[in-house]
């Protein structure tokens, strides 16, 4: 199986290299799983922001991370959000966010 080329959405990946070292590397090693078809070693299906979105949940002393991502389609993975969570729930604005990228994508494809 090719790998699947990573493409990151909005400002995802520009909130990604605001992270910490580890957070990135986790969250890069992660990402490479699901290029290789596999799945992240934590994470969680987020189907209230789209139909095959999944969250790569990630943390260090610094904090907590989470992107939201799609691999369903055979061109891409999608990177639809990457975060920071500041507590246990994930704030309604970074569900938002997740749901209009995630439409967005869906139209362009047609």
């Amino acid at each position: 199986m090719p790998v699947k080329r990573l493409s990151f959405l909005g400002d995802s990946l520009e909130r990604l290299t605001r992270l910490s070292p580890q957070m990135r590397g986790d969250i890069g090693h992660s990402l490479w799983r699901v290029q290789q078809g596999m799945m992240p070693e934590d994470y969680k299906a987020i189907p209230r922001v789209g139909a095959g979105v999944y969250e790569i949940r990630v943390s260090d002393a610094q904090g907590i991370a989470r992107v939201f991502y799609v691999a369903k389609f055979i061109e891409a993975v999608y990177v639809l959000h990457c975060f920071e969570k500041k507590t246990e729930r994930t704030d309604q604005g970074d569900i938002e966010l997740g749901q209009r990228r995630y439409q967005q994508l869906i139209r362009e494809r047609r």
